[in-house]
């Protein structure tokens, strides 16, 4: 699709895959526009999801027998149905303070503006009950906001957060507790307060914290809570249990166990098993069962009754009893549930694209002011808000006649305030249809869309959907806990409302309002944040009506496919504004025209098997990198590599001369050797000059050579470590790949003194057990925090036993969805590139996979050709 250069809306609901990102620009040379300058960008982590095999975890892996297998086992399902449970318990405290707050404030306003039709009368005053309004939702929203101040990362809905943690993005503080409380406090106040924003999306985000904060029994903010529990305490462990709590979260706020699972499956994680199906299943039934359990006890004083499912439940869809001509829906209907897809699919887009544009200003213009600006923006929003949906109940709202027909559904609570029927501005035995709308639970007006029949004009539901999309909009973004999921629902629902109204008057059909209120709702829903097949089941689970699954999967279908042609999902959109190298389910076709060499990171920072300890401050003082390539160097471009005391050569020929050759240079080579202050250097030379005597024979040199492949490490102790002063002929000498150890690794060795003299053996060095290397996850020691007095820089660390000696690895001729696959379905940090002679050249990370990266690479090969 072309874009007109004066259309605001087709220029921002146009492809960004047409316009070159600030990353490929960078790439390619080019420059940049002033309009299309760069958002601040964070240069992300990445989550260790492969385990390091090194000596002191195989150390725990002999010691773990069958009986020990099925005691972690046990403890895992354990904490399974604790994180499960909590869950549940935070969605009740959730829904029971928004009850509680809201009607306090609908009851005075409710006792102001009672049969009110003139501005002040004997009854009360219009603008009192605007201003005590108005108070009310300042003071919610105020209190979201300092909150939100509190912990920056507790904005928002969340999802997109934790869909870049589970893609295994590390994202500062999103799972922590602090979070977690300014999180689950905020959004009472936040929904209280009046915004059109929805509890279900932090939901999710609350369900995930606890996913990963409780079986950790430790706490970064209260350091208090530091239990000795040494299970699950890893990346790997961590990202399972945060699966199993995004999807208790979906579960608790719709009723909704398989819909959570599926969520956690089709928005989150990339690496997924069948065991963490089982698990992540029983969680969201866990969460599901306890969040019915008390609210069905607390609201109908029926304990066990389970009549409640989720926080956000559509109620049964039926005919009225004894119309026997009434159903749900028709094969006819399908067609037009085709085209609200395509609508909602169009709506979403537009609203995509205006969100966008608005978080765009927010990260330019508004978050790099003083705090408290992000604190008067949302009173600006819930000012706006407050006042907008009290002039259109005042002046927009249709009066009309009050029938007990119309209103037979009430809320669960048995207060007469949350009665659906809002008479505001209306005389007696009337109600006004706006404010119905408006003064009401988004919930309670959701089921009225869904279930009551006759009661909201055209024009009512026009000006709702309007007014609702756009202050929608520009509320998600703002400094408060927001979710997204409700305001869409009751935004779609009214469209398809809209639809019935107009079909039945129109064209005379005879159909089910609630149906169509039921497919708006997922049309526009599905055109805002692009789920499939995990909103499908939800919406199913919702409504308990399994008839619906075929056309709300077709219009969910529709939806994403209409949406997906102008711009991406809502929750994509802001993952791409932070900066997150979020990783998709796999790459584009014509990206296999690249090669691992074509995307790899050729300027590599190394450590040696032995490194001097100022060697290894050095590279961890000068360097951002988290793990390095451990390596030996083969010198003057030789195709040989070290691997035990003796050089091997990987093109194995069977002829003489070469063999001798090689021996002439390992003789030379410990001839230099010698010149190390190492007794050991010098008898391992001494070793190795009786090893490769030449023999009548290259074959049976040959074959000593290779039985003594599988020793240890040569000592080697360079003087020098690579550092950014090199010259590049120095840098990109061949290197002998041996494995891959962690920053994290390298400064707890150095902090706990992992160190040997140089006059003294390796076997002298101290050792450290697994428990010792994890002991401060999940915050390991700064290299800034080591005490330089209390080193040594002449001694030498072995890190051969802490390292990972078997990384996934690929050649650098592998075709890039082969590298794409491999790193994101085994959840990989770093993936080395290595030749056919096992050197390093060059290494893969996840900012090397991101789409606007392979376009770059993708173009500048173009230009190469």
């Amino acid at each position: 699709m072309a874009c007109c250069g004066n259309c605001f809306c087709c220029q921002c609901c146009c492809r960004e895959r047409e316009t070159r990102t600030p990353e490929e620009l960078t790439i390619l040379g080019e420059i940049q526009d002033e309009e299309n300058e760069i958002l601040p960008r964070k240069d992300y982590e990445s989550l260790d999801y492969d385990r390091c095999i090194s000596e002191p975890y195989v150390e725990v892996l002999e010691g773990m027998d069958n009986k020990k297998a099925k005691k972690y086992e046990a403890v895992r399902w354990i904490m399974v149905f604790a994180i499960g449970v909590t869950v549940g318990l935070v969605g009740l405290f959730v829904d029971f303070f928004v009850r509680l707050f809201t009607n306090i404030k609908f009851t005075l306003v409710v006792t102001s503006s009672m049969n009110i039709r003139e501005p002040c009368s004997d009854k009360g005053c219009l603008s009192l009950s605007l201003l005590e309004l108005l108070a009310f939702n300042l003071i919610f929203i105020f209190i979201a906001s300092v909150l939100v101040l509190i912990e920056p990362v507790a904005a928002g809905s969340g999802i997109p957060e934790i869909k870049s943690y589970l893609n295994g993005v590390k994202i500062p503080g999103i799972v922590r507790l602090r979070t977690f409380v300014c999180k689950a406090a905020g959004v009472l106040f936040s929904v209280a307060g009046g915004l059109f924003v929805g509890k279900e999306g932090p939901m999710i985000h609350s369900g995930a914290i606890v996913g990963a904060g409780l079986p950790q029994f430790q706490s970064i903010t209260f350091k208090r809570i530091n239990f000795d529990f040494p299970y699950f305490r890893s990346d790997r462990d961590k990202r399972d249990f945060v699966s199993a709590g995004a999807a208790a979260g979906v579960a608790a706020a719709f009723g909704a166990p398989i819909g959570g699972t599926l969520f956690s499956l089709e928005e989150g994680s990339s690496f997924w098993n069948q065991a963490l199906t089982w698990k992540v299943l029983f969680c969201s039934m866990s969460a599901t069962f306890t969040l019915n359990f008390f609210r069905s006890g607390i609201n109908f004083n029926k304990w066990g009754s389970f009549q409640l499912p989720g926080l956000l439940n559509f109620g049964e869809f039926k005919c009225s009893n004894g119309d026997k001509n009434c159903h749900l829906w028709t094969a006819v209907d399908l067609a037009f549930f085709v085209l609200m897809g395509v609508v909602g699919g169009l709506l979403g887009a537009l609203f995509n694209c205006i969100n966008r544009s608005l978080a765009k200003y927010r990260i330019r213009h508004i978050h790099p002011k003083a705090k408290f600006i992000r604190v008067l923006e949302s009173l600006l929003v819930t000012m706006v808000t407050t006042v907008v949906i009290f002039a259109a109940s005042m002046l927009l709202g249709e009066c009309r006649d009050l029938s007990s027909s119309e209103f037979c559904f009430q809320l669960a609570s048995t207060d007469d305030i949350n009665s659906t029927i809002r008479p505001f501005f209306c005389p007696n035995k009337t109600y006004n249809d706006m404010a119905t709308l408006f003064f009401n639970p988004q919930e309670a007006a959701i089921h009225q869309l869904f279930h009551q029949d006759g009661t909201f004009s055209p024009v009512t539901l026009s000006v709702f959907f309007l007014l609702y999309f756009l202050l929608s909009c520009w509320t998600y973004g703002v400094s408060v806990p927001s979710g997204l999921f409700v305001p869409c629902l009751l935004c779609g629902a009214a469209f398809g409302r809209l639809i019935a109204n107009i079909l039945k008057v129109k064209l005379g059909m005879d159909l089910y309002s609630g149906t169509f209120a039921l497919i708006g709702a997922a049309a526009f829903l599905g055109g805002v944040v692009r789920m499939t097949i995990s909103l499908t089941v939800i919406l199913i689970e919702s409504t308990n009506e399994i008839t619906y699954g075929l056309p709300i999967m077709i219009t969910l279908m529709v939806a994403k496919w209409t949406g997906d042609i102008f711009n991406k999902g809502i929750y994509d959109i802001h993952v791409e504004l932070k900066g997150v190298p979020l990783l998709d389910w796999e790459t584009e076709v014509e990206m296999d025209k690249l090669t691992a060499s074509d995307i790899m990171e050729p300027n590599l920072t190394y450590v040696y098997p032995h490194t001097r300890v100022q060697s290894l401050v050095s590279i961890l003082r000068t360097t951002v990198y988290h793990a390095f390539p451990v390596v030996t160097e083969n010198r003057k471009n030789e195709q040989d590599f070290m691997k035990g005391n003796i050089l091997i050569s990987n093109n194995i020929r069977f002829k003489k001369s070469s063999v001798v050759s090689r021996a002439g240079e390992q003789r030379r080579r410990c001839q230099s050797m010698k010149s190390y202050p190492s007794s050991e250097l010098r008898n391992v030379c001494d070793e190795q000059s009786a090893v490769v005597e030449p023999s009548e024979e290259g074959e049976d040199l040959l074959q000593q050579m290779l039985e003594r492949r599988h020793a240890p490490y040569p000592n080697l102790y360079p003087d020098q470590s690579p550092s950014e002063e090199w010259t590049m002929e120095e840098r990109f000498r061949p290197l002998t790949f041996h494995g891959l150890i962690l920053r994290s690794q390298l400064v707890n060795l150095l902090i706990r003194g992992v160190c040997y003299a140089e006059n003294q053996s390796s076997a002298t060095q101290p050792r450290l057990s697994y428990a010792e290397m994890t002991e401060d996850y999940p915050r390991f020691p700064d290299i800034h925090d080591l005490d330089l007095a209390l080193l040594n820089p002449r001694m030498i660390v072995d890190v051969t036993p802490y390292m990972n000696p078997c990384p996934y690895t690929v050649s650098p001729n592998t075709r890039i969805s082969q590298v794409f696959n491999l790193f994101r379905t085994m959840g990989l940090r770093h993936l080395p590139v290595v030749n056919a002679i096992g050197e390093i050249v060059g290494i893969i990370t996840r900012h090397n996979l991101t789409h606007e990266f392979l376009v770059a690479k993708l173009r500048q090969h173009y230009i190469t050709i």
